[in-house]
């Protein structure tokens, strides 16, 4: 996009204003921990789904130093069913990160934040620009595919962010910081809620006049994926939900029995290895004669 055509940015910041969601986490209304807790919470989970999520943690633990003193059990509980539990224990090792080295503040630099447990590329970038309001690229799936349509005419398949994508990212950004910060959240916003992947509702789009995606006949529409999404059932992600879902249930510092184990999955050599690698990733405890509870620590 040429720095002189406005078209585009002026359009989505108009959009934004009027059609964002009002998520509790956005306008300014969340610190800058409560932001990166969202984006950590987001990730590969629909925003919808994780509002009351993000509402009872931040009630709960609102800043890096609450959440550092709180027990393994307690957020593993807290995490529910978000689904990726090792985000959550990854999410308190940063807070005792930022609460045991850095005085409670976030950085606010990318090589500060990406140095933190968990912070990766992404959530640096949006916690710079969602919370700092620092000129920078937040590239995600759906900005990634926004711009990829609306820009280039070509459909965007999925897999890790290319150079050119990024460089693309970087292209369209406006100058001013303000504005950059207007024009990530609403390239973000058209593709979760306008601009998806299968169905994407042109009617409802503010840029659609213009937009090299549809004017080229939607070429390659759906295409986004670079390897078939993963079934649920029978995985091992579902078995070790189970055993995670049975000890949320229990009271605290209970523990779920060997039997109360072995009934919850008819394949004993997978659930083995599940309950077996859920010890491995610190997110329960394995007794012996095989008795589980939640970790303590």
């Amino acid at each position: 996009m040429d720095d002189s055509d406005e078209w585009f940015r002026t359009r989505l910041a108009a959009w934004w204003q009027t059609h964002a969601r009002d998520l509790p986490w956005r306008f300014g209304r969340a610190t800058p921990w409560g932001v990166l807790v969202s984006e950590v919470m987001s990730q590969q989970t629909q925003m919808g789904r994780v509002v009351p999520y993000w509402q009872a943690w931040m009630a709960r633990w609102p800043d890096a130093a609450a959440l550092a003193a709180a027990s393994k059990a307690d957020v593993i509980t807290a995490w529910g069913r978000l689904g990726y539990p090792r985000r959550a224990l990854r999410l308190q090792e940063c807070a005792r990160v930022v609460a045991g080295e850095l005085g409670g503040e976030l950085p606010r630099d990318y090589d500060g934040l990406v140095a933190l447990p968990g912070v990766g590329d992404y959530t640096a970038s949006a916690v710079l620009s969602f919370a700092y309001g620092v000129r920078v690229p937040v590239v995600d799936t759906n900005v990634r595919r926004v711009l990829s349509r609306m820009l280039l005419g070509e459909e965007s398949r999925g897999g890790a962010a290319s150079r050119a994508e990024r460089e693309l990212a970087e292209r369209s950004l406006p100058a001013d910081a303000d504005r950059s910060v207007t024009w990530n959240q609403a390239t973000m916003e058209l593709g979760a809620v306008v601009c998806t992947a299968k169905a994407p509702l042109c009617d409802a789009c503010p840029v659609a006049s213009r937009c090299a995606f549809r004017r080229a006949g939607y070429p390659g529409l759906g295409e986004r994926r670079t390897r078939p999404r993963q079934r649920f059932q029978g995985t091992d992600r579902q078995v070790r939900g189970l055993v995670l879902d049975a000890l949320r249930s229990l009271p605290a510092g209970a523990t779920l029995e060997r039997a109360t184990v072995l009934a919850l999955w008819q394949d004993r050599a997978q659930l083995d290895a599940c309950v077996a690698s859920l010890d491995e990733d610190g997110l329960i405890e394995l007794l012996d004669g095989g008795d589980v509870r939640l970790p303590a620590g």
